[in-house]
């Protein structure tokens, strides 16, 4: 049916939204060394894309209003493609010769790809929801909060798929280009659906409609008793939308969404998802093995994605809320306490990694300083200085962390990691990732949907949006120099800290919202007709 043909084309917005947002995971560590990153420039990289994030989902109304809901996708899509394959070849591509508008034109790529994402975000679902039947829009939304979780999971396996051909510099650049290829699928295919009907008689093409009314089907079964409803429903959005959200009688709502969006943030989700195999090269896993276990994090991931879906107006908001808190909990004080545990281990396991690293740029810089152009000598030159450096503090961490382990442990290091250590931080980080996915996950925009009237919904619903990629990209920019500061037991108990935090407020404050009657909702959240 045309309906599910243009459901499943539109979700493929989502899955490049979850794509192009673990890429970059596979990469952090050939982009600090590329570019010549310290941990704070670093997390700026990471979270440039998240600043285009916020852009496209506070602009996109623009063009989507203007143009139609096709175009505007179309748009992503062509952004996603562009963004793919800026991020992999950034000017030029001997690694030899780069210098540092490279780095710039990474970032613009990426930032770009991050406008994609964010207006996707926005759009994909919107049309979807246009399009729908009311007996099956549930479904049909679903496909693109399914495919943005199965984006994710295709990133990681993508990812140690290309890691392990061993490409050498071009490994990263491959993790990137490859986006290109769904993103080019989207553009094509985008071609084959209907513009929203929804949209068309907004802008008074109801003839227009009629006919891809009829073949998408309707509620009623009558094309014009449908359109007549849509007509009515259109007018009074835009009575409603002179409504201020900004004002005295809607601010529990706005507290609660700015709760449920700051809380899903603050649990350190993006901070796993975009640095998962640097937390596994930490807890002394090698370099395989730290890019194939965020497979099985995002594996975990997707299949708690698919249950929450299916029990969340089973169970409501606020069961599953308080069970993923209680995860969330649990999961993040594993991962600190098997950080602190195994600490020993895993220093001198990374300043070992740090100090081959280091030796290797050094070779590798050498090498090319004998053939380079006198353009891209005075960039080498830096790099080999900030190899040599890094090697000197990697040779002085590995013997204070020797030192440190014999003094503990009572024995000399052998340099290796206990399995067991790495799995106890895996088991945490998969009971994180599913908690995440049955509670907040699941939960965060059907909740902020749900406590806003009609008329102040979409702003609302923007309100919560903002909230939530502006606590992204702060987190994202933060998480590698806190982590440099503080190490990974603070920031992980850190993230459990507020975790409490949402707990408590689940069981205080937070109001259940499952199948709550409009009037009902008003009238328990304080809001006055």
């Amino acid at each position: 049916m045309l309906v599910y043909r243009s459901a499943v084309i539109a979700a493929l917005g989502g899955f490049l939204f979850g794509f192009d947002t673990a890429v970059i995971s596979g990469t952090v560590k050939d982009l600090k060394s590329v570019f010549l990153l310290n941990d704070w420039w670093l997390g700026f990289t990471v979270a440039s894309a998240l600043l285009g994030t916020i852009l496209g989902a506070a602009t996109v109304q623009v063009p989507s209003n203007r143009w139609g809901r096709k175009p505007t996708l179309i748009l992503m899509a062509f952004l996603y493609f562009l963004s793919a394959v800026g991020s992999a070849c950034p000017w030029n591509l001997d690694p030899t010769a780069m210098t540092d508008w490279d780095w710039y034109g990474f970032l613009f790529a990426r930032f770009i790809g991050g406008i994609a994402v964010g207006g996707a975000s926005v759009v994909s679902p919107l049309y979807t929801a246009e399009i729908s039947p009311a007996k099956s829009r549930g479904v049909l939304v679903a496909i693109t909060q399914f495919n943005i979780v199965f984006g994710i999971l295709m990133a990681f396996f993508s990812n140690y798929l290309i890691a392990s051909f061993q490409l050498g510099d071009l490994g990263w650049r491959w993790m990137f280009g490859v986006e290109a290829i769904p993103a080019a699928a989207f553009f094509f295919l985008l071609f084959i659906v209907p513009e929203s009907p929804r949209w068309l008689i907004g802008k008074g093409r109801s003839e227009k409609a009629r006919p891809i009314l009829d073949a998408l089907g309707t509620d009623s079964g009558n094309v014009d008793e449908e359109i007549g409803i849509i007509e009515k429903a259109i007018e009074e959005e835009r009575q409603h939308g002179k409504e201020k959200l900004f004002c005295y009688r809607y601010r529990f709502p706005i507290f609660l969404a700015i709760c449920m969006a700051a809380f899903n943030q603050l649990s350190g989700i993006n901070a796993v998802l975009y640095y998962a195999p640097t937390m596994f090269t930490i807890a002394g896993a090698g370099a395989a093995l730290s890019m194939f276990l965020p497979v099985v994090i995002g594996l975990t991931n997707l299949v708690f994605t698919i249950a929450a879906m299916y029990v969340i107006d089973w169970f409501g908001r606020r069961k599953l809320m308080f069970v993923g808190s209680i995860g969330y909990i649990t999961g993040l004080s594993i991962v600190a306490g098997a950080f602190y545990v195994y600490s020993p281990e895993f220093n001198v396991s990374v300043a070992n990694v740090a100090a081959v690293t280091a030796k290797e740029t050094i070779e590798k810089t050498e090498k090319a300083l004998e053939t380079v152009t006198p353009e891209t000598s005075e960039f080498l030159t830096v790099e080999l200085e900030a190899a040599k450096q890094a090697l000197a503090d990697a040779e002085v961490q590995s013997r204070e962390a020797n030192e440190a382990f014999a003094k503990i442990r009572g024995r000399e290091s052998d340099g290796t990691v206990p399995m067991a250590g790495i799995l106890i931080v895996l088991g945490g980080l998969m009971l994180f990732i599913a908690s995440h996915a049955f509670g907040q996950g699941a939960c965060i925009w059907v909740f902020i949907g749900e406590i806003f009237p009609n008329q102040v919904r979409a702003q609302g619903q923007a309100l919560g949006n903002s909230v939530h990629w502006i606590l992204c990209a702060v987190i994202s920019q933060l998480f590698p120099p806190l982590l440099a500061l503080f190490g990974p037991v603070a920031i992980f108990l850190g993230f459990a800290g507020f975790m409490v935090m949402q707990l408590l407020w689940v069981i205080g404050i937070m109001p259940e919202t499952k199948q709550i009657p409009l009037e009902e909702m008003q009238k328990k959240l304080g809001i006055k007709q």
